[in-house]
């Protein structure tokens, strides 16, 4: 990831992520893990009260652009135990979730996809984030 960019995390999503993580043996998802733990070891880490609302956190719903063809999409960042692609619910293990996390609106990271592809997305929009809802232990 050659963009330097600044991630946020809740306090609740890094306690959960990190005890995901030291579960997580999965060679399907260990590209994704790894990346994950990479980027978690920059976040910064605040209390869920004071997170900005325009900051991807887990259970976030979440308006992102491929950069390179333009197509938009909407999900939800979820626990893989939550994850259900059909409706729309991406893990957070899966290589598009581990992207995301942490991420405010208008910022972008060029993000490895399996084969060695990469793939730019921007946050467009948070539609939906939990903290900012006043239920940050969803």
């Amino acid at each position: 990831m050659p963009t330097e960019r600044k991630i946020y995390v809740t306090t609740h999503d890094m306690k959960r992520l990190l005890a995901l993580l030291e579960g997580t043996a999965s060679v399907r998802n260990a590209e994704a893990a790894e990346a994950l733990e990479s980027e978690l070891a920059s976040a910064v880490v605040v209390a869920p009260d004071k997170i900005p609302d325009n900051v991807v956190t887990m259970n976030s719903r979440v308006r992102f652009q491929d950069e390179e063809t333009g197509q938009e999409r909407e999900i939800t960042l979820v626990y893989p135990k939550d994850a259900d692609p059909q409706q729309g619910k991406i893990s957070i293990l899966a290589p598009v979730g581990a992207a995301l996390i942490g991420l405010s609106v208008g910022q972008s990271v060029d993000w490895p996809l399996p084969g060695g592809r990469l793939k730019r997305l921007k946050i467009v929009e948070v539609l939906f984030q939990p903290e900012a809802a006043g239920q940050p232990d969803l």
